[in-house]
């Protein structure tokens, strides 16, 4: 029996549900989700394995017109993403429309000569008539390999396009374990999931401009002690951070908490510190030093 793998881009626009996509094809939780635009900023790599192949899906952070350099590393890694895959599947909602940000995804993958699906997510909130339009103007464009309708969040339709896209994917290795389902470290998965929780916690203006960073992990008798700072650009956005009493930041460290014991199976204390950083999405040396730089 001949083994398949390979790699398998998802982009599309921010907030279209790249990433509870990719959640829902392995089954676990390694990228983090929210109701808030840009969530995913840097590629994360899930690996789905079976008998008979390995495909390596690559979550990308949405697609769209940058305003700093945190944007303009964002929106070139997804791009990039574009050239080194096998399958590309650019992901849209029922918003679906033709403006300029799909509009731009389109040009970018029309010459791209990987095969190419369209899938239209949140088909549970479609019309029938709606979803038949989307389908037919998309796929006039001639653009696409294969067009499919799915739920993501409800694991509709996963099934249909996994098959398929096994029966394209060459013959080939495994590129990991069989029982990895992520390549990222446990620095970054254990740093998105405390911003996750911040997004859920704060107001729309402030999430765009927090990053996390792990100052230490330790790991005595069972009991990984965990230290982190949750930087943000301006000072009145940290009294919010912390809340009333300090009630919000511990909000966000007891669901932080609960989720990496959750990943890890051990007991957690977790440290959250609020710090200050002005402007540090146009710094490069910041960036970098929070993981977000191009290769």
């Amino acid at each position: 029996m001949s083994y398949k793998s390979g790699f398998i881009g998802i982009v599309g626009r921010p907030n279209v549900g790249k990433s509870t996509l990719m959640n829902a094809i392995l089954g676990e939780k390694i990228a983090i989700m929210s109701d808030k635009p840009q969530t995913t900023r840097n590629v994360i790599r899930g690996v789905y394995t079976t008998d008979d192949a390995q495909m390596v899906f690559i979550d990308t952070p949405g697609i769209h017109k940058p305003k700093n350099k945190l944007g303009e590393f964002m929106t070139d890694a997804a791009v990039r993403t574009l050239s080194e895959v096998d399958i590309i599947l650019f992901i849209l909602d029922e918003r679906a429309d033709f403006g300029p940000g799909n509009e731009y995804i389109l040009k970018l993958i029309e010459g791209v000569k990987t095969p190419k699906f369209l899938i239209i997510n949140k088909i549970d909130k479609i019309e029938p008539n709606h979803f038949r339009k989307i389908y037919e103007d998309y796929d006039n464009l001639k653009v696409f390999d294969e067009i499919y309708g799915i739920s993501a969040i409800n694991s509709k339709n996963i099934d249909v396009l996994l098959t398929k896209i096994k029966e394209i994917l060459p013959e080939g290795p495994a590129f990991f374990p069989k029982d990895i389902i992520t390549d990222q470290h446990e620095r970054l998965l254990i740093s998105e999931i405390i911003r996750e929780k911040t997004l859920l916690y704060l107001e729309d203006e402030i999430p765009h401009g927090i990053a996390i960073d792990i100052l230490s992990i330790t790991d005595v008798n069972d009991l990984i002690s965990i230290k982190a700072e949750i930087y943000c650009e301006k000072k009145s956005h940290k009294g919010i951070i912390i809340g009333k009493e300090g009630r919000k930041l511990k909000g966000i460290g007891k669901s932080s908490r609960l989720e990496i014991e959750g990943l890890f199976g051990a007991k957690v204390y977790l440290e959250l510190f609020v710090k200050v950083r002005e402007n540090w999405r146009e710094n490069n040396t910041i960036l970098k030093n929070f993981g977000y730089y191009n290769r």
